[in-house]
């Protein structure tokens, strides 16, 4: 019989930020067609800290798979799982879980997102790229840059946005950030829970490859301290009544709901986003909530496009680069749909 080598991954229990895991499983089918075709797996909990070792056992389900893109001319895939307790209840670090149930609660709001997913990365402990003593030259040149004085990486950026081309997931560009080896993919626009399933994906895929290149990708708000832009993971958000004629008004009341629930979002927007946040490097304060239109030192950041139109989407600049984009749907869609 035909086998296919299934990648299984998950998210640990890690605090406070989670990361993801993985490891491979032989399935004995010609080709993998349903999620059906891949039975529940057991892994050691207490060594993700998701358990204890006198009681370890945890369950792996499948969610969703896609084509390992990283084994071309196979059948073999990488299937995205939620974390089980033996009594196949949803365990207590599976953020997914909870998105299901709000996700179908307000379906009938066709909420769309859009994720813009900032990395550093690095070789040892400096940034790629960067000399081993001193700093590169101030940010300025290195945004959307080119040449090899500017921009370092994107052998491994491009052959990334390929994979996940390949694989299926909806990435929609890259482009290099403000710091120089910062670099960001978009992906989108897609339904809260597709959306979410698709960024930890292409984060894995990010990490994997950077296996192969002997570089490490970070997710760190603040990964180099001082006058450098710090990394975030931008969310563009719309409903289906903010897309039609009139929408701006339905943008606009959402941002009264988001000012009153400023600081329950600041809490699952990632850890140590109080050092990306400070008011400087095109954030707002994490204290403060402001919005306003085409203005990137904002919380939220209404597109000139929207403005005009009288319709669109809205962005919110607040969650940091390593948040979990589970939690961050979940409270986007509570907080303005609910």
């Amino acid at each position: 019989m035909s086998k296919v080598m299934a990648e299984y991954i998950w998210i640990d229990g890690q605090r406070p930020t989670a990361k993801l895991r993985s490891k491979m499983k032989v399935v004995e089918v010609a080709e993998v067609r349903s999620l059906s075709d891949l039975p529940d797996w057991s892994f050691d909990g207490s060594s993700t800290y998701q358990a204890e070792g006198k009681k370890s056992d945890l369950m792996l389900r499948p969610v969703r798979f896609i084509a390992n893109p990283l084994k071309p001319g196979t059948k073999d895939i990488l299937v995205l799982c939620e974390v089980m307790n033996p009594d196949g209840s949803p365990h207590w670090s599976n953020t997914r879980a909870p998105l299901r149930q709000v996700a179908e609660k307000h379906a009938a709001e066709d909420a769309w997102f859009g994720l813009e997913q900032e990395y550093t990365l690095f070789e040892g402990n400096r940034p790629l790229g960067w000399p081993d003593k001193g700093f590169p030259a101030p940010q300025g040149g290195y945004y959307c840059g080119v040449g090899s004085d500017e921009v370092f990486g994107r052998k491994l950026v491009e052959s990334h946005a390929e994979a996940c081309l390949r694989a299926g997931i909806k990435l929609c560009g890259t482009n290099a950030e403000v710091m120089p080896a910062q670099w960001e993919f978009q992906v989108g626009p897609l339904p809260a829970l597709e959306i979410s399933d698709e960024l930890w994906l292409a984060r894995w895929l990010l990490y994997r490859m950077g296996e192969e290149f002997g570089i490490s990708a970070t997710l760190h708000p603040k990964p180099v301290k001082g006058d450098w832009n710090g990394t975030g993971c931008h969310t563009n958000f719309s409903t289906k009544s903010m897309r039609e004629a009139g929408g701006i008004k339905v943008i606009e009341a959402a941002m009264d709901k988001l000012r009153a629930k400023h600081e329950a979002h600041i809490a699952v927007y990632g850890a140590h986003n109080v050092e990306r946040l400070t008011g400087q490097h095109e954030t707002a304060p994490i204290t403060v909530f402001r919005y306003g239109v085409s203005d990137r030192g904002s919380s939220i950041r209404i597109p000139l496009g929207t403005a005009n139109d009288g319709r669109g989407y809205f962005e919110d600049r607040r969650p940091a680069a390593n948040c979990d984009p589970y939690e961050v749907c979940r409270i986007m869609l509570e907080t303005v749909c609910g």
